[in-house]
Formats: C-alpha cells, structure tokens, sequence
C-alpha cells in the first residue's frame, strides 16, 4: 500500500532563523546601550562526540547573533564537587549572563546536584527545579529550550491547544515532563504515555496533539494516530530518525514536524533568545 502524505509541515528551520534574527537585533541594542554583550558559558564535560558537536553547534549560532560565548570544556574525570564549584563560579561572575551544562554529565556526577549549582537568573536552558516550578506555575522563569520551541512552533502554525487533548510521550526532566506543564498551561488536556503504558495505541487514538519525545526510532505509527491530529517530533535517532514513522504519519495528520528541520533547530533559537532576556534583566531595562 502506497501512502501519499498529506500534512502540512512544520517548519522549525524557518521560524528558528526568524527568532535569531530577532534575537541579533536585541543582543545588538543591549551591547550599545550597556556597552556589554550578552555572554553565554558552556560547560562541557569529557569529549563525547555528539555534544562537542553541540556545543560548536551553540557557539557558532551565538556568534552569528553577537552573544558572546566562554566554553569550558573539563576532563571527563571531574568529579560532582568540580562541576559544582565550576557552576557556582560561572553563577557568581557578572561577565556571564546565561549558563549551559551540556548533558549528560556521566553516570559518576550527580547531575541534578550540577543543575542546581546554575542560579535561576542564568538558567537559560531551564534545567533547574525553579525554571520547573515556574513552568508549572505559570511564574515568570526559563523555559526548558526544547519545550519552549514546541510551543513557539505551535503558535506560529496557529494550533488551538484550549480543550484539545495532549498527549505525551516521555517523561524525561528537561523535555516530557517540562512540555505536558506548558501544554496544560494552555488550558489543554494533557496524558503522559511511558514505558509503563499499557496501552500507547489506544491513548494515541484520541489525541489532537502528540509530542513524541522518548528517543526509540519510529515509535509513533501513522494507523495509531487519530486523523488530523498535530504531531510534534522531539525525538532524534541515529541517522537522522524521529520517534515518528514519518511516512505513515504525514498520510494521517493535519501538521507535522519533520527530522530533521522541526523541533531541533526551535531547542538553539529559545536558548539564545533566553540568554538575551536574561542579560537584559541582569544590565538593566529590556530588549
């Protein structure tokens, strides 16, 4: 059987190249007002390729909309009191005005003791327990940096989340749990769908909109989504894979994400448009 795809995709490239762009121009206007650029510290620990890759990722998009970076890469050997006493003085310095621990650390560090060393003023990624509190709170904070593209992505396709069922799968600290608090934020129904789900098919059926984030490749099948509904790829696999079946999927929903070129381009566009607000609030007046 022949699918033809039928949804409209979701274009996080071109919206993300749009906030940068705003986001230049607002870095720019605080660097001439304040004589300080907006600086952005990434901390690395070891040498593990994917996130090296990130972080040049990162720092050359911060290049490009004049916030300065500061990279400290550690050995893959420190330990959790290292990487603590490295964010608690990233925290501390004035110069920074965001910070980013790209993770995962390694199974030898606490990571959410690493999380809570980054003050909430500098939390650009929204990794801490008070960017988490606030989310959920609807309080004023950081949202974590994937989420909050999800939900930039929606707005700009115009979808009604009001009433809507929502349903997520994963329940992961930085992007299932942190994006079910801001769906149901916007008044919609929201279900978490996990390992422990006994019946994924059957939740998926009902949902308007689905956020696939659990890392397992085309785990979302086209047959189990209701037809029209939105659906929202978080997932990156091996070889540039979803956690959606792409093909079956696209011939069943109304929007679509495609990977790549979806929800990860959006994780990049928020952290630097959040580093900019964070130095705006800490030099003084807005951007």
């Amino acid at each position: 059987m022949t699918l033809t795809a039928s949804a409209r995709l979701m274009d996080g490239t071109a919206l993300a190249r749009r906030i940068t762009e705003e986001t230049a121009a607002r870095a720019a206007a605080i660097t001439e007002r304040t004589g300080s650029a907006p600086c952005l510290a990434t901390v690395l620990v070891g040498e593990d390729p994917a996130s090296v890759t990130y972080v040049r990722m990162k720092r050359s998009r911060c290049a490009k909309a004049g916030i300065e970076s500061r990279h400290l890469a550690l050995p893959a050997e420190t330990g959790t009191e290292e990487l603590v006493d490295t964010l608690t003085g990233l925290s501390e310095d004035p110069a920074v005005h965001g910070i980013l621990l790209q993770h995962p650390v390694g199974p030898h560090i606490d990571e959410r003791a690493a999380f809570e060393a980054i003050a909430p003023a500098k939390d650009v990624d929204g990794v801490t327990v008070h960017s988490f509190g606030a989310m959920g709170f609807g309080l004023p904070g950081f949202q974590s940096c994937t989420p909050g593209g999800i939900m930039r992505l929606l707005d700009e396709y115009g979808v009604e989340l009001a009433g809507r069922k929502a349903v997520v799968v994963g329940r992961s600290a930085i992007l299932g749990r942190p994006v079910g608090m801001l769906l149901l934020a916007r008044d919609a129904t929201v279900t978490y769908c996990h390992s422990r789900t006994r019946d994924l098919a059957a939740e998926l059926r009902e949902a308007d909109v689905v956020v696939a984030a659990v890392g397992r490749p085309r785990l979302v099948r086209g047959e189990d989504l209701k037809p029209g509904a939105v659906v929202i790829d978080a997932g990156y696999n091996p070889g540039n894979i979803g956690d959606v079946d792409f093909e079956s999927a696209s011939a069943r929903a109304s929007l679509i994400t495609p990977v790549p070129g979806g929800v990860g381009p959006m994780t990049i566009a928020v952290l630097l448009a959040q580093t900019v607000d964070a130095a705006a609030r800490q030099l003084g007046g807005s951007a």
